[in-house]
């Protein structure tokens, strides 16, 4: 029984491009959980105010950061594949 993967692996032509993006959607997160953070520490009765639906803003906030980062992902996801689809390389003998 062979033990190998099931379809040839290269280099990644797109490797730089995905290091890039992912660099600066980390840095973007990392400012705006920074601004998060920062409220907490100098500010923290802010976040007992109600902003929408009887939430506070802690809440609010702290939601708002987690669907950003599923959004993010799927941004990554998505332009990570185009990219991917327009660098791949003509198959050969079709």
């Amino acid at each position: 029984m062979l033990h190998e993967p099931a379809s040839q692996c290269g280099p990644d032509a797109s490797a730089e491009y995905k290091q890039n993006i992912g660099v600066w959607m980390f840095l973007l997160y990392a400012a705006i959980y920074a601004a998060f953070v920062a409220i907490n520490l100098l500010k923290p009765l802010w976040m007992e105010k109600e902003i929408m639906f009887g939430l506070n803003l802690a809440v609010v906030f702290g939601f708002g950061l987690i669907v950003f980062a599923l959004i993010e992902a799927l941004i990554y996801n998505h332009m990570c594949g185009k990219h991917e689809a327009d660098n791949k390389p003509a198959q050969e003998g079709k």
